[in-house]
C-alpha cells in the first residue's frame, strides 16, 4: 500500500481507536451525566399531544409539571417523542417512566438516531431488533446502559406497546457527555459552485470529481469507516431532476461502483426522494425534489449522501438547462468518513474443534487485548498462544468466572474476575486484559478490575512460537461455542469475518442475524433466522420477494371485483383455521391499519369497502367531482362519518398512495405522503363481526349511503397496489395464494405495474370523450344561415389568430436575440473571474427573495 493510503488508514485507525477505547473502558471515564433535565422546551418535540399540559416538554425523568409526562393524542405506533441535545454527544444510558400518577405508559419501545434529525437509524439493542422492554408502572423507572453508547445529537423514543388499560405515557432521561468525533475528511477539486446551463439529453453535461487519494485508497478508507457522507448542493431554474411523464432522469450522478444514481441528498437509494420529500415540506407537494416542480425560480435540493457503498461521487450529469432561462448549479463537499467498522467484525464458533488461526501473537514486552463476547455455553477457551514454555490464554473458566492465565518463565499465573450473574447469558460482554513488565490486569464489563504486579526479579519476556489459536487450543478440546467479535490485540483488530469464511465449522458474523439484518426485510416482512443466514417472511405483507419488497398489482377491468370473505357465517368461523378467522364473528375490532395505492381516471369509483353482519361498513370511494372520501359508519343507527379530500382530482391517472390507521373513535389519515389528517369519528368505535373486504364492483346488495351505493355499482376501472387491512392482503391471496383463502375474483383482474404508461392510452381517450360529453348542440331552424355565420367567425377568428402568432414570433426572436447578447456577455465575465460564481448566485436568489417579498405584499 502506497505512503498516501498508509497515512490515510493510520489517520483514521488513531482516530478511531481513540474513540472506541472510551465506549470499551466501560467506567474508565466519567460519561454519565443526565442530558435531558436541563434542556430548554424547544429541545422537545413529538408526533402529536393530546393537550396542551400533555406536551413533550413535560415528558422529564421525576418531573410532575402539566400532567405529569407525555401522551400523544392517539396511541398507536406512529407516535414519537424527539430530543434535540443541542450538538451531537455520546449517549451511554437511557431511563423512562409512565405519566406521573397515571395509568399510562409503555411497555416496549424503539430508540433512533441522527445527526440531521431526518436520516435516522436504529439503535440494536443486540439480538433484540424490536427495541426494548419499557415500564410496568407508571412512576418506577427502567434504566438501560447503551452498549455500544450513541453518538448523535436527536434521539426518537417510538412507543411500540404500552399497558392496554391506559394509553401512552413517558417521562424520559438521557445519560453521558459531550463527545468529540474524530473526521477523516478528503478533498476533491469540485468544491466551488459550478453553473450549467444550454444542455439537452443529446447534449448532456458531465462534470468529473479528481480526490487527493486514489480510489484504491478511497475504497479502503470507506470499508473501514462506520459511516461516510458527502454534503451535495443542488440549485436549479427551469430545470428538473426526472421527467414525471416517463420517469426519466433528467440529472444523475455517479459512484465509485460506477452506477447511475438518482436519489439526492437526504435520501436514500430506495426512496428516490430529496430532503424535502421526506419531510413533506416541497414547494409543490405534487413532486418529491424541490427542482422537479419546474419553476421559474432559483430553488435548491440539498442535502447529506450517506450511503457509504455508492460513495464518493466522482461524476455528476445534468441534462436540462436547454430551455429559455433554464439553469442549474451545484456544489459537492468533501468526502467525511467516521468510527470504526470492526468494533462489528464478528465469527460464530459452532463446535468446540472449531478456531480461527492467525499469525504469532507478539507481546514480548507488553500485551493489551480486549474483545467482546456472547455465549449459551458454561466454558471454553476465547483465545490462546503457545510457546516453548510460555503461554497465553484468556477463557471462560464457569458460568461466573473470566480468568486470563500466562507463563513468561516464572511459572503460570492466573488472574480471575467472577461475576454475580452469569456470563452465559447470550449478551455482550467486553473483556479486556493487559501485562506489562509491572503488572498483569483483567476487567469484565464494569465489574472492578483485578490485578496481579510481576516478580520483582523474575523472567519479562512472553516468548511465543506458535500460532495463534482464537475460539478453540491447539488440542482442539474446550473451545469456545458462541460469538466474539472486536478482537484487538496491541491496538490491531483482527479481521475475524474474513479468516471465518474460509474456515471449516466457523461461520462470519453473529447468530442472531436478525437483529444485524432484520431491517432488511421491508413491508411488514419478518425476519426468520436459519441455521445459517436469515429469510424474510412475508406471510402478513401485502407485497412478495425476498426482502418483502415487491408490491402486487393488478388491473381491474369494467365491472370487475375481489372479495375476500372474513366468514361466510360467522357462527361457523370460531371452528376455522384460516386468517380470516382472527376476524372471529363476535370480535369487536377497535383498531385497523390499512395502505394500498392506485390509479384510475374513472368517477365515481369504489376503492375499498369492508362490510359487517351488523350494517356497519367502511368504504374508501372516489366521488363524481374526483375528490376522495373515507366513510366509517360503525353503529347502524347513525348516519356514517365522512372525510373528504378535495384538494385535487384523484382521479387524474397519476399513482396514489392511502393510509388509514383507526384506534377507536380516532383515525388518522395520509395521502401521497404528504397530506394528512385527523378525525375524531361520532357513528362509533368499534367494528362488529365483520364480514368481507371488496375491492371493484359490490356485487350484493347492501343498505350503504347514496354516494357509496353509486360507487360499488360503477366499481373500479384501474389499477390497485398492495392493498392491506391490518395481516390480511387480498391480492396477494387471490394472485399468490399459498394456502387456501376465501377470495373470489369475478371479471377481468390481472397482475399488472401500476406504474405509468409511456404514451397515450385509456387515459387520454378517456378525456377526450369527457371533452365530446360537453359539446353543444345546433339551432336547426336555420341551419344553412348558421353555418355561414359559423363559417365567417371562423375565418375571422382564424385570421386574428395567426396575426397574433406573427406578432408573438417577432416578440420573442428578438427576446432571444437581447438573451444572447446577455448570454455572452454573463459568459465573458465568469470567465474573467470563475470565482464569483457563487457570489453572482447568491446574489440573484437575494434579488429572486426581495423581489417575491414585494409580490407578497403586493398581492397581501
Amino acid at each position: 500500500m502506497g505512503s498516501v493510503t498508509g497515512a490515510v488508514l493510520k489517520t483514521l485507525l488513531l482516530l478511531s481507536t481513540q474513540n472506541w477505547n472510551r465506549v470499551e473502558a466501560g467506567n474508565s471515564y466519567d460519561c454519565d451525566d443526565p442530558l435531558v433535565s436541563a434542556l430548554p422546551q424547544a429541545s422537545f418535540s413529538s408526533s402529536s399531544e393530546l393537550s396542551s399540559s400533555h406536551g413533550p416538554g413535560f415528558a422529564r425523568l421525576n418531573r410532575r409539571d402539566g400532567a405529569g409526562g407525555w401522551s400523544p393524542l392517539v396511541s398507536n405506533k406512529y407516535q414519537w417523542l424527539q430530543i434535540d441535545l443541542g450538538e451531537r454527544m455520546e449517549v451511554t444510558a437511557v431511563a423512562t417512566q409512565g405519566g406521573y400518577g397515571s395509568s399510562n405508559w409503555v411497555t416496549s419501545y424503539l430508540l433512533m438516531f441522527s445527526d440531521s434529525g431526518w436520516n435516522w437509524k436504529q439503535y440494536r439493542q443486540e439480538d433484540s431488533i424490536w427495541g426494548f422492554s419499557g415500564n410496568a408502572n407508571a412512576d418506577s423507572v427502567v434504566y438501560y446502559r447503551l452498549q455500544p453508547s450513541i453518538k448523535a445529537r436527536f434521539l426518537r423514543f417510538i412507543p411500540l406497546e404500552w399497558n392496554p388499560k391506559g394509553r401512552i405515557g413517558m417521562r424520559i432521561e438521557v445519560f453521558g457527555c459531550a463527545y468529540k468525533t474524530a473526521w477523516t475528511i478528503i478533498q476533491h477539486n469540485g468544491s466551488d459552485l459550478t453553473r450549467v446551463r444550454n444542455t439537452n439529453p443529446e447534449n448532456p453535461y458531465a462534470g468529473f470529481f479528481e480526490y487527493v487519494a486514489s480510489m484504491e485508497q478511497l475504497q479502503a478508507t470507506i470499508n473501514r469507516a462506520e459511516h461516510c457522507e458527502q454534503e451535495f448542493t443542488y440549485y436549479c431554474k427551469k430545470s428538473r431532476l426526472v421527467n414525471k411523464q416517463d420517469g426519466t432522469p433528467l440529472s444523475w450522478w455517479v459512484g465509485r461502483t460506477n452506477e447511475t444514481q438518482t436519489y439526492w441528498g437526504g435520501s436514500s437509494p430506495d426512496l428516490q426522494k430529496c430532503t424535502c420529500g421526506l419531510e413533506g415540506n416541497c414547494i409543490d407537494s405534487q413532486y418529491y425534489c424541490n427542482c422537479d416542480a419546474d419553476r421559474n425560480e432559483w430553488t435548491n435540493d440539498t442535502g447529506l449522501l450517506a450511503y457509504k457503498e455508492h460513495l464518493p461521487v466522482t461524476k455528476i450529469v445534468i441534462t436540462d438547462t436547454g430551455r429559455l432561462h433554464s439553469e442549474a448549479a451545484y456544489k459537492l463537499g468533501p468526502l467525511l468518513c467516521q468510527g470504526d467498522r470492526s468494533f462489528w467484525n464478528s465469527a460464530s464458533f459452532d463446535t468446540e474443534a472449531s478456531y480461527l488461526h492467525f499469525p504469532t501473537f507478539h507481546g514480548e514486552l507488553s500485551a493489551d487485548v480486549s474483545f467482546f463476547f456472547k455465549t449459551t455455553a458454561s466454558s471454553g477457551v476465547f483465545l490462546e498462544n503457545l510457546g516453548i514454555a510460555d503461554f497465553i490464554r484468556i477463557e471462560l473458566r464457569s458460568p461466573t468466572v473470566v480468568t486470563f492465565s500466562f507463563d513468561v518463565g516464572n511459572g503460570p499465573f492466573e488472574i480471575s474476575v467472577q461475576s454475580p450473574t452469569h456470563f452465559n447469558d447470550n449478551q455482550w460482554h467486553h473483556v479486556r486484559v493487559e501485562r506489562n513488565m509491572k503488572e498483569a490486569s483483567l476487567q469484565v464489563d464494569q465489574l472492578t478490575p483485578k490485578t496481579q504486579p510481576a516478580p520483582a526479579d523474575g523472567h519479562v519476556l512472553l516468548q511465543l512460537n506458535s500460532q495463534l489459536f482464537v475460539g478453540g487450543t491447539a488440542t482442539r478440546q474446550r473451545g469456545f461455542l458462541g460469538c466474539i467479535r472486536s478482537l484487538q490485540l496491541n491496538g490491531m483488530t483482527l479481521d475475524l469475518e474474513e479468516r471465518a469464511q474460509v474456515t471449516p465449522e466457523v461461520q462470519p458474523g453473529c447468530r442472531g442475524h436478525c437483529s444485524s439484518y432484520g431491517k432488511l426485510c421491508r413491508n411488514g416482512g419478518k425476519c426468520r433466522e436459519r441455521p445459517i443466514g436469515f429469510f424474510c417472511d412475508c406471510t402478513f405483507s401485502a407485497y412478495t420477494g425476498p426482502f418483502c419488497s415487491n408490491e402486487i398489482s393488478a388491473y381491474f377491468g369494467s365491472g370487475s371485483s375481489v372479495i375476500y370473505n372474513f366468514q361466510e357465517n360467522y357462527l361457523l368461523s370460531k371452528n376455522s383455521s384460516s386468517h380470516a378467522a382472527s376476524f372471529h364473528g363476535d370480535m369487536k375490532l377497535s383498531r385497523e391499519m390499512i395502505k394500498f395505492s392506485f390509479r384510475t381516471t374513472r368517477t365515481p369509483s369504489l376503492l375499498l369497502f369492508v362490510s359487517s353482519f351488523y350494517k356497519e361498513y367502511l368504504s374508501v370511494i372516489i366521488a363524481k367531482n374526483g375528490s376522495l372520501q373515507i366513510r366509517y359508519k360503525l353503529n347502524k343507527y347513525q348516519e356514517p362519518d365522512v372525510v373528504n379530500f378535495d384538494f385535487k382530482n384523484m382521479a387524474d391517472g397519476q399513482l396514489h398512495h392511502i393510509m388509514i390507521n383507526r384506534e377507536e373513535g380516532v383515525v388518522f389519515i395520509e395521502i401521497d405522503d404528504n397530506r394528512r389528517r385527523q378525525v375524531h369519528l361520532s357513528s362509533g368505535t368499534e367494528f362488529s363481526a365483520v364480514k368481507s373486504l371488496v375491492l371493484g364492483r359490490i356485487l350484493e346488495h347492501s343498505d350503504v349511503d347514496q354516494d357509496t351505493a353509486l360507487a360499488g355499482a360503477q366499481g373500479f376501472t384501474g389499477c390497485l397496489s398492495a392493498v392491506q387491512l391490518s395481516h390480511v392482503a387480498p391480492l396477494k391471496a387471490a394472485l399468490h395464494p399459498s394456502h387456501p383463502d376465501p377470495v373470489t375474483v369475478t371479471g377481468h383482474v390481472t397482475e399488472s405495474s401500476c406504474m405509468a404508461q409511456p404514451g397515450t392510452d385509456a387515459t387520454s381517450r378517456e378525456r377526450t370523450h369527457s371533452f365530446a360529453d360537453h359539446s353543444g348542440t345546433i339551432d336547426d331552424r336555420e341551419p344553412l344561415a348558421n353555418a355561414i355565420k359559423s363559417d365567417s367567425a371562423v375565418i375571422g377568428g382564424l385570421i386574428a389568430v395567426v396575426i397574433f402568432i406573427l406578432l408573438c414570433i417577432t416578440a420573442i426572436a428578438v427576446r432571444i436575440y437581447q438573451q444572447k447578447r446577455l448570454y455572452k456577455r454573463s459568459e465573458a465575465k465568469r470567465s474573467e473571474n470563475v470565482d464569483s460564481a457563487e457570489a453572482v448566485l447568491k446574489s440573484e436568489l437575494n434579488i429572486q427573495n426581495a423581489v417575491n417579498e414585494n409580490q407578497k405584499e403586493y398581492f397581501f
